[in-house]
């Protein structure tokens, strides 16, 4: 909802918004003033926000109009609604979020173009690849770029601890933000004893500064050098590098110096970065300005990716100078869908000159290596000036740092022609200089120190160059003369309490900071070296602890105020018996309730089916279960864990909040992760999403909070590659979650029904259905995999209602897509007689992508010899081969009255799953038609897709011919047969049990019998380019005809016959070597295992074709 002054704001500017483009920036301080004047220069009308905290920052001044926030601090910067809102309200056709902030986050990004802006930086699917940095290690690993090794997103600590007590050699491991950047949210661990300190201090600096608290760890690199790439794409496919920097001269992880180009780089490993980073880049056809950051290993020169910031970079001042670029003005144009090649960027500009830029921060130094970020007022401020000389800040004098923001005062470029980066560094020390603030301490003083080093123009810096030589460079700083109007102290608060009462002792500030968390409470015992609270100053996040053990007596502050560094916040009265302490500390009743707690538990117990004994009644009365008895059923006992089992519909506007918690639990959307299987397969191979309606609620409709409940579950199953199971009954959409009538119009923009879609062919989708499924339901039914129904399904594209609405007649539920109807016409692949059975299919089917299984059984494998009549005209019952050839109990059968003529199903032999097709003589006598090839050719896909190796079991005459048949589109669906199985990158293995004729036959080996792994034939088998006896009709029609009808045709007749068996029987066609080897049935099995072993688990690469039905 909009604020009471953004509406009062709105009404003032309404009659002068005119055509003039609208720009939001997202951002504050320098970085919001960098991009107004850019895009005023561009002809933009800019907007900009600010919290009220923050009301004297610059860039509220410099934009055309600026919005107040309704919250305060970093956070309000981290609002994704209310920046939208703003967005949508100022007539903004286009948001800048500059760096930092909002700025990684693919959330905000979708929020921005769900209502229609133009978000400027890449696409959603790519600030969510680049900005999990996770996620982009995971995809360079994929694209064969070296990285470090590393973790997955953490669910917990404890994750961490095992991997780092795990790993041999032991390593030092750093832990980082998932959503990353600018140095927060990581430390850099070396021994087990510190990790959960380290962790609560970097999951509490990532969660405040970019509103996401996820961790995730790579093996630490102590000696490297840290390059980075700038790239810039169009976003249709182009992409050009501009050139790199070199930011390995850092503090805490945060970058004080970066310079460009980089310093004594081998011209074979820049290149190297240079061609990594477009790469990666042209891959995902990224768009805009990014950064592709890399470690040099200093000792061996190899190199590592560690991420990539999808955004505009703090440093990217340098580039521009060095390019003579305005990047910014890039973005824009970008934005407004201009090429590189309109932007003359086809190919990297030439660099000309040097440049670097310096980090002036508002900090305390102490000569142990201590740096305080501090707070307070700037009583002057006088940049630097002259040519090559540039300054991007937002400070001025009387201006106030805000102790929650960032600590950067300004950024200083200092640019050289020619090469010479010993001149540049010399000039710099000149321009530092002559550079003058005053009020609060900086870091001019260590700057001056650094680049007076030698080291920097040889390229002789790491990374940890600083701190490694920390004590000279602190001794160099405080050696050099002291400007006009020295730094100076802040002052202690007035006011502050200074005298300690006696008998006490004083927990005192660290820094200037603001109090963000208050962790004891009056009269609680603490030990020494407790954290009593967290104090925050400029985004990083610091322990406030007791020096001593003792008493809480006195909490001098309060969350959300602003102390000054040795301001006493907490007194003790000291306790010097440590067993006392440790005792008293310990005696907690861990049986003892609490009201946040039994909340919590209450709200659960609501949702489940114990506690909804009408709904059980219901469900009983209609012979069907409840979802999550389905469920439970799947997933192995206490591995399911749901997501949004608190959410009720969006109908607050409508119905009690009390009667929504009740009457619409999970609004009506079951749904999380869960083992399946994990007897068979471990705890990684039987990972599954699974989702189900609940029917109960709303009918199974698809509400709001349902939706985003899918489309989570679908971007975690993509970004994990997790098969899903999915129970589907349910109405369609539903029409009555008012809460959201003022902010969705059609729904059309949601993405359930791209992102389920998008699954297919990383992981398995099962969807499963008892009951009514239609419109959406049906749609997420219809897109799965592989769909299992019960007796009691309806499937249908829309309901009754819809229906009639449409002017199409008046139909009753029942009437619309039965399941005869739909097991007919191969919409179901599998039915079945209710949901218990259902269930475990599900299971069943979902193991035969999950891996092999002990402890299996098969028949006496004479019996093959058998199963074939020796009569080679007469009829039998192919499954029964199936069934012996398979494993006990394996085999399941997929669309067994679609396309009856070619079987397709699963089979284990020896434990290894397979798929399986197979002509069924009792139908057509074998012979392949339309709906037949349309059939095996999609499960050839699907087995292909899943890397699931195939057993083709030949015995056809060939395809279905004639006019009749013709009408059906054979011709193209009956070749979608042999463009699935041509286009295999799973071994196939066809045995020919009996006919193998014609292009029947040759589609059941991928278009060719020399194109399976290997093709083996019965000793039943008999194989020609058509069928014999139409083969002597045809050919020998003129000598039939001569032969007198009746007893001495039928004779010349059946030796013709005789005569060409002879020729294609299984051993001749052997003995020219069409076939790869004729057997004894009783060895099937043996080959096949032998054959699966040969052709290995490593798919051939995967080719795109053309499906051509």
């Amino acid at each position: 909802m909009f604020s009471a002054l953004l509406i009062s704001h709105l009404q003032k500017k309404e009659m002068t918004m005119g055509s003039q483009r609208r720009l939001l920036i997202a951002n504050r301080g320098e970085i919001a003033l960098r991009i107004i004047r850019a895009a005023q220069e561009s002809g933009f009308h800019t907007v900009t926000i600010y919290p009220e905290d923050d009301e004297a920052s610059l860039h509220v001044r410099r934009a055309d109009e600026a919005i107040r926030l309704s919250g305060v601090g970093p956070a309000a910067y981290l609002d994704i609604d209310e920046i939208t809102n703003i967005a949508v309200a100022t007539n903004c056709q286009m948001v800048h979020p500059g760096y930092g902030f909002l700025s990684e986050s693919s959330p905000f990004v979708r929020s921005i173009e769900k209502a229609g802006i133009i978000f400027i930086g890449p696409t959603a699917e790519q600030v969510g690849l680049f900005g999990n940095k996770s996620a982009a290690c995971n995809y360079a690993r994929e694209k064969t770029i070296p990285v470090l090794g590393s973790s997955a997103t953490f669910k917990s600590c404890d994750e961490f601890v095992k991997l780092f007590e795990n790993s041999v050699p032991r390593k030092p491991h750093i832990i980082k933000a998932v959503s990353g950047g600018g140095g927060r949210g990581m430390r850099v661990v070396r021994i087990v004893d510190d990790i959960r300190k380290l962790w609560d201090q970097a999951e509490a600096e990532a969660l405040t500064a970019f509103g996401d608290g996820r961790l995730y760890a790579e093996e630490y690199c102590d000696v490297a050098r840290h390059i980075e790439v700038q790239v810039v794409g169009d976003g249709q496919g182009n992409v050009t590098h501009l050139w790199e920097r070199d930011c390995s001269l850092q503090r805490r992880h945060q970058k004080l110096v970066e310079i460009t180009p980089a310093p004594s780089l081998n011209s074979g490993l820049r290149n190297k970065l240079l061609d990594a980073a477009v790469s990666l880049a042209t891959e995902v056809q990224y768009r805009g300005i990014g950064t592709f950051e890399f470690l040099v290993d200093v000792e061996t020169n190899n190199y590592f990716f560690i991420e990539a910031n999808p955004r505009l970079q703090v440093e990217h001042t340098i580039t521009e100078e060095v390019l003579g670029l305005d990047l910014v003005s890039i973005q824009l144009e970008i934005a407004s869908g201009r090429s590189l090649e309109n932007l003359g960027l086809s190919t990297p500009p030439p660099i000309k000159g040097t440049a670097l830029q310096l980090r002036i921060n508002a900090e305390k130094m102490n000569e142990d290596g201590k740096i305080s970020s501090v707070g307070g007022r700037v009583s002057q401020f006088e940049p630097s000036a002259g040519p090559g000389v540039r300054v991007d800040t937002a400070a001025y004098n009387l201006y106030s740092m805000h102790p929650s923001f960032d600590s950067l005062l300004a950024k200083l470029i200092i640019y050289s022609h020619g090469s010479d980066q010993e001149k540049l560094l010399t000039k710099a020390g000149r321009v530092l200089s002559e550079f003058v603030i005053d009020g609060l301490p900086t870091n001019l003083s260590l700057l001056s120190a650094l680049v007076k080093r030698s080291e920097i123009a040889l390229g002789k810096v790491t990374t940890g160059f600083v701190e490694e030589n920390w004590e000279s460079l602190f001794s160099a700083s405080e050696k050099l003369p002291k400007k006009l109007g020295a730094e100076a102290e802040v002052e202690v608060r007035a006011g502050t309490t200074t005298s300690i009462p006696e008998g006490l002792r004083a927990a005192k500030a660290p820094m200037r900071g603001s109090i963000i968390s208050i962790d004891v409470e009056i009269g609680e015992i603490v030990s020494s070296g407790q954290q009593l609270g967290l104090l925050e100053a400029m985004k990083m996040h610091h322990e406030i602890i007791a020096m001593d053990s003792g008493v809480i007596s006195d909490i001098l502050s309060d969350v959300g105020e602003i102390v000054d560094e040795r301001d006493h916040l907490f007194y003790l009265e000291p306790l010097a018996n440590e067993t006392v302490v440790a005792e008293k500390r310990n005696s907690i009743d861990i049986e003892a309730g609490r009201a946040d707690l039994e909340e919590v538990i209450e709200r659960h117990d609501r949702g489940l089916d114990i506690n909804r004994p009408a709904a059980r009644a219901k469900r009983a009365s209609r012979n069907s279960r409840m979802a999550r008895e389905n469920i439970e059923d799947l997933c192995d006992e206490g591995s399911f864990i749901e997501y949004g089992a608190l959410a009720i519909a969006a109908q607050r506007k409508r119905r009690s909040l009390g009667d929504l918690q009740a009457n619409t639990p999970a609004d009506g959307m079951i749904a999380g992760f869960g083992n399946i299987n994990g007897e068979h397969f471990g705890d990684d191979d039987s990972r599954c999403a699974v989702l189900a309606y609940d029917f109960t609620v709303l009918a199974g409709t698809q509400g709001h909070n349902n939706h985003k409940k899918k489309d989570r579950i679908f971007e975690l199953a993509l970004e994990w590659k997790t098969p899903t199971v999915f129970f589907t009954e349910g109405g369609g959409g539903r029409p009555g979650d008012v809460d959201t009538d003022d902010l969705i119009m059609s729904w059309l923009d949601l993405k359930t029904f791209t992102s389920w879609p998008k699954l297919s062919g990383v992981a398995p989708r099962i969807a499963v259905n008892s009951g009514r499924c239609f419109a959406g339901n049906a749609v997420i039914f219809g897109c799965a995999d592989i769909t299992i129904a019960t007796q009691t399904s309806n499937i249908g594209l829309a309901g009754p209602a819809m229906i009639e609405g449409g002017g199409l007649g008046t139909f009753t539920p029942d009437d619309i897509g039965p399941i005869e109807v739909q097991e007919a016409n191969g919409v179901v692949d599998v039915v079945t007689v209710d949901e218990l059975e259902a269930t475990q299919i599900a299971r069943q089917l979902l193991g035969y992508f999950q891996g092999k299984i002990e402890g299996w059984t098969c028949s006496d494998q004479r019996v093959l010899r058998h199963l074939i009549p020796e009569n080679r005209m007469k009829v039998y019952d192919v499954r029964e081969v199936i069934k012996n050839i398979a494993d006990d109990d394996s085999f399941i059968e997929l669309r067994r009255q679609y396309g009856p003529g070619l079987i397709t199903g699963f089979i284990r032999v020896e434990g290894r799953a397979m798929g399986l097709i197979a002509n069924d003589s009792k139908y057509l006598g074998g012979a392949i038609d339309g709906d037949g090839g349309e059939k095996g050719g999609r499960f050839l896909q699907l087995c292909d897709a899943y890397g699931v190796p195939v057993i083709s079991l030949c015995d056809t005459p060939g395809f279905m011919v004639g006019p009749d048949s013709e009408k059906t589109a054979a011709v193209r669906r009956g070749s979608r047969l042999i463009v699935a199985g041509a286009n295999l990158s799973v071994p196939m293995f066809t045995i020919i049990t009996r006919k193998g004729y014609g292009l029947g036959a040759q589609a059941m080996a991928g278009g060719s019998l020399h194109h399976p792994f290997f093709s083996i034939a019965w000793p039943t088998a008999e194989l020609g380019p058509m069928g014999l006896e139409g083969a002597v009709e045809l050919g020998f029609k003129k000598e039939l005809m001569a032969a007198e009808e009746g007893p001495e045709r039928r004779a010349l007749y059946e030796r013709l016959v005789a005569g060409l068996y002879e020729k294609g029987k299984a051993v001749s066609v052997a003995s020219v070597f069409e076939i790869d080897a004729v057997i004894d049935p009783k060895d099937t099995r043996s080959w096949l295992v032998r054959g699966m072993k040969m052709a290995g688990s490593k798919q051939r690469e995967r080719k795109s074709y053309v499906d051509v039905w």
